[in-house]
């Protein structure tokens, strides 16, 4: 191919130096370029970030301008619609070549569409590639030529096209800058939250940014990957990665995480079992990342869409702003909401757990929770958040079948049997025994706790009851 003198890198999920084909591209046959990240809340289908995402968005980009700085470079910000961003600044800047990394959500693929079209109209050339998934939407299918609908199969199809490229090396050095592009202030973006500044916990919890991410993964490889599989579901045993922010903006890529865990510690049977469940959570990003390219509205539709016929009766909006503030009265559910709202961020288990709550014993659509979970996490993005909804909701692809509705007290004592997760984030239950912190009210209550705002019983009885419903209509 031609070199492209001057080339514009367009960062979006990828908010890296390391492992970034788009940017690899540019430093291989450019002369001069501009790196640039594009706010856009306005383009058509384009999901507007959450508020704990907004200020890891912010970090995010302090972090990568800071990275860039030792390369004589600044990170260009604009806000407004790409599809007018990115070809006024190409033209502005004389482009020969504007390069990016591939995205899957419709909306973003329609603009990316668009915009390549414009630029090759006016003769600029436009190289995208892929970078955040292992293995792309188009290129898993089921032998009759459709979409998986279940992740068992779709993950061993997706193996066949493994091991993936290795990583590409951080560059050692950048092409020159090109002059006079204006940037707008990180700081006039507003990202950080102010009046009230609530972010105190996200700050103790995370460090946004390449560097970050890097830390975390290899805090993870050395001292948690050894007890993944053993204790990945006990939430007070800190055996999970935490590596999920930094997949959702693409501080770490999938290929560094494949190819840096690949190599056991050793050779047993338990090594291997660590390394092969750990990569399944990989996998289930990027089963729910082939959910969403192939149905785009998977935040607002039913999967499955006999479940549009759910009798969701009307919220009951005391019930929950409790579940939203963690005062249910049932301490797990509790805890994980705090820890959400402190943090950003919730374990995996304890996630399930909530979401099962809300769904079937408040009998609360899955899109209301789905929505709470898209402002206050961290990590929320747009393909795992509304797939593991569903899948928890009965109403989504491979889903848990609806009437497998999570007991939180028996969830409790099997996963935080001594309730260590519970005292750290529910601190009125700390000093309650082991036995009695899983269910105050059985002991006589706590002072300044609530007691439990429904009966698991009866509320497990009229999901099943509406559940039996739905299944009859669908059987008439």
């Amino acid at each position: 191919m031609p070199a492209s003198p001057r080339t514009l890198v367009w960062l979006r999920d990828d908010l890296r130096l390391g492992d970034n084909p788009a940017l690899s591209a540019a430093v291989a046959d450019a002369t001069s370029i501009v790196i640039i990240y594009v706010l856009d809340e306005m383009s058509e289908g384009i999901r507007p970030l959450g508020a704990a995402a907004k200020w890891w968005l912010h970090h995010s980009l302090a972090a990568l301008d800071r990275d860039l700085s030792a390369f004589g470079h600044s990170l260009v910000l604009r806000r407004g619609p790409a599809a007018e961003v990115i070809p006024a600044l190409a033209e502005a800047i004389g482009a020969d070549r504007v390069t990016w990394n591939r995205r899957y959500g419709a909306g973003e693929r329609a603009a990316d569409t668009a915009i390549k079209s414009e630029l090759k109209q006016k003769g600029v050339r436009v190289d995208s590639f892929q970078a955040n998934l292992l293995c792309e939407p188009w290129t898993v299918q089921t032998q009759s030529g459709q979409p998986f609908r279940v992740f068992t199969p779709f993950w061993k199809a997706c193996r066949t096209h493994l091991p993936p490229r290795l990583p590409l090396p951080r560059p050692e050095a950048l092409p020159a800058p090109i002059d006079g592009v204006a940037s707008d202030a990180l700081a006039s973006w507003r990202l950080l939250p102010s009046q009230p500044d609530w972010a105190g916990g996200l700050r103790e919890a995370w460090t946004p940014g390449e560097a970050g991410a890097t830390a975390r993964f290899e805090a993870f490889r050395s001292e948690r990957l050894l007890r993944y599989a053993r204790q990945r579901d006990e939430p007070a045993a800190e055996a999970s990665s935490r590596l999920s922010p930094h997949l959702r903006f693409g501080e770490i890529s999938p290929f560094q995480l494949w190819h840096g865990l690949s190599q056991p510690h050793s050779t047993d049977d338990a090594d291997t079992a660590n390394l092969d469940k750990f990569l399944s959570e990989i996998g289930w990003r990027e089963f729910s990342w082939h959910l969403l390219y192939h149905q785009p509205d998977l935040a607002t539709r039913n999967f499955q869409p006999r479940f549009d016929a759910f009798p969701w009766p009307a919220v009951d909006q005391n019930a929950l702003t409790a579940w939203r503030r963690g005062r249910t009265g049932f301490p797990i559910i509790d805890a994980g909401m705090r820890e959400l709202w402190r943090t950003g961020w919730m374990h995996n288990r304890v996630r399930m757990i909530v979401a099962s709550f809300l769904v079937k014993n408040l009998l609360i659509d899955w899109r209301v929770g789905e929505a709470w979970f898209w402002d206050t996490l961290v990590d929320a993005d747009a393909a795992n958040n509304p797939a593991s909804w569903q899948w928890v909701a009965g109403s989504g692809a491979d889903a848990a079948p609806y009437f497998r509705i999570f007991n939180p007290l028996l969830q409790s004592e099997k996963f935080d049997p001594g309730g260590a997760y519970i005292r750290t984030h529910v601190p009125e239950l700390a000093r309650l025994d082991a036995k009695s912190i899983h269910n105050p009210a059985k002991a006589g209550g706590v002072a300044g706790y609530p007691d439990p705002i429904v009966d698991l019983g009866v509320t497990r009885e009229r999901a099943l009851r509406a559940f039996s419903r739905l299944r009859n209509d669908d059987e008439e």
